[in-house]
């Protein structure tokens, strides 16, 4: 009887040190470029696990809330971003880790300034310069806007098959991305977050943030029927919330 109570007694503590120790804990790092060793300000620090972020301080420092194995985006203009793993050693001695971002080399290119011949004239430049057509269409009761023009063909034949087959369209686009696509609400609240994807156009953050390829993201917003114009030109954040008012739509019609 008593070894009864003794098991009774471990099985009932066991998850209450077990959801202890899964909480999240300050963890601290310093960003430093790895050839001159000096510190990196203004570098961005997402928690990929729970979707929150940070910014490095003048002197690259940066603090954020963590686990272990979750895995730290960081990211700057001009460095090649990585990922870093959270270790139990990290949190339990709290160390200050030095974490080494590497600058991009780019290469310029020429740039052709007079591709229209422009006369400076705006009565005449506005004639001169081609304008695309990039046109949304809205559907009543969709609350859905899809991109059309003349790089987008087929945008017109995508609109009228939605409206007839909705669900199954976007269910191709979503039905298997359910858990990723819903760590969109969580970016969407986190201001650094937010800043950190306005700045970006290289959907390479965003990308880490669903676990998703850039070319998932492309092609995504290809089925939601935005044009290539908008993919190609537009910041991660705009991306974001496309993709994300397209998946809301998705939940809707997927209930239905």
């Amino acid at each position: 009887m008593r070894y009864f109570v003794v098991f009774l007694f471990c099985l009932f503590t066991f998850p209450i040190f077990s959801q202890a120790k899964q909480q999240p804990s300050k963890i601290n790092g310093t960003i430093v470029n790895d050839g001159t060793l000096l510190p990196v300000s203004g570098a961005n620090i997402i928690n990929i696990n729970t979707v929150k972020g940070t910014v490095t301080d003048e002197r690259g420092n940066f603090s954020i809330e963590a686990s272990v194995n979750d895995t730290l985006h960081v990211s700057m203009i001009g460095y090649t971003s990585l990922k870093v793993r959270v270790t139990g050693d990290w949190i339990k001695f709290r160390n200050t880790t030095k974490i080494p971002l590497t600058e991009r080399a780019y290469t310029l290119q020429e740039v052709t300034i007079n591709k229209y011949n422009l006369t400076g004239y705006l009565v005449i430049d506005s004639k001169l310069a081609p304008v695309k057509d990039d046109y949304r269409y809205s559907i009543a009761g969709l609350n859905l806007g899809y991109e059309g023009g003349d790089r987008s063909p087929g945008a017109f034949k995508k609109v009228v098959s939605a409206v007839f087959n909705p669900a199954d369209l976007l269910h191709n686009v979503f039905g298997k991305k359910g858990t990723e696509m819903r760590k969109l609400r969580d970016m969407k609240k986190d201001d650094t977050v937010r800043n950190a994807l306005a700045s970006k156009f290289d959907r390479e953050t965003l990308a880490a943030l669903l676990g998703v390829s850039k070319e998932d993201i492309a092609g995504i917003l290809e089925r939601c029927n935005y044009s290539e114009t908008f993919i190609k030109t537009a910041n991660d954040l705009q991306i974001m919330d496309a993709i994300s008012g397209c998946y809301e739509e998705y939940k809707v019609l997927n209930k239905d």
